[in-house]
């Protein structure tokens, strides 16, 4: 995983809807998580969030129980400070995610766009897939979003892996059900264009 004073740098030197994966709503990660039928009190996690406004999106809608986790003190400090009193509501956790030590079997559902991909080391991909078998509840689901194969080789400077449905779906292994995926034309702030894919999976 990439330093954390990179991505610190990157959230005190640009704003946050200048960053080339913002979004104002993350439609398809909302229409997936709604999709789960997870409850309005289930344990979601939302890893990499940082900034994203998927935790206001969710706050919204009513899911009461929302955990953002970043690398980025910087990142969680932008999204704390634009939810204002609401913020009080959330779990913040400053941690890597290839080495963080969540709660075991404690999470209905697990949203990442955008972190994984990051992950260019086979043994952080493999840490990655041990966190979310230990903290993700039997049944549990899980939603991860990368750089399709044909979307960029870089991004934020740094090298990235790009997937196929099936190649992501292989890095989580057989105990997790691959029940859906799309894809996704993403458009930056500055104009450009990337290739997502998400897959939706349910932990056995």
């Amino acid at each position: 995983m990439q330093s954390k004073s990179h991505w610190d740098n990157i959230y005190t030197t640009k704003d946050s809807t200048q960053v080339s994966w913002f979004q104002q709503h993350p439609e398809l990660s909302l229409q997936f998580i709604k999709q789960t039928g997870v409850a309005k009190t289930g344990q979601i996690i939302d890893v990499g969030g940082g900034a994203s406004t998927l935790v206001d999106d969710l706050l919204d809608d009513g899911y009461h129980n929302v955990t953002v986790l970043d690398i980025s003190k910087a990142a969680l400090e932008v999204a704390s400070r634009r939810l204002g009193s609401r913020g009080d509501f959330v779990t913040w956790l400053e941690a890597d995610i290839t080495k963080a030590n969540l709660p075991s079997q404690f999470f209905d559902l697990w949203h990442d766009r955008a972190v994984f991909h990051f992950l260019t080391n086979p043994e952080d991909r493999a840490n990655y897939v041990e966190t979310v078998q230990r903290s993700v509840k039997r049944g549990g689901h899980v939603i991860v979003a990368t750089f399709a194969l044909d979307g960029p080789l870089r991004c934020s400077g740094l090298d990235i892996v790009r997937y196929s449905p099936d190649s992501l779906h292989d890095e989580f292994g057989d105990s997790f059900e691959l029940v859906d995926t799309t894809s996704e034309l993403h458009h930056t702030p500055f104009g450009t264009e990337q290739k997502f894919i998400y897959c939706y999976c349910r932990k056995g």
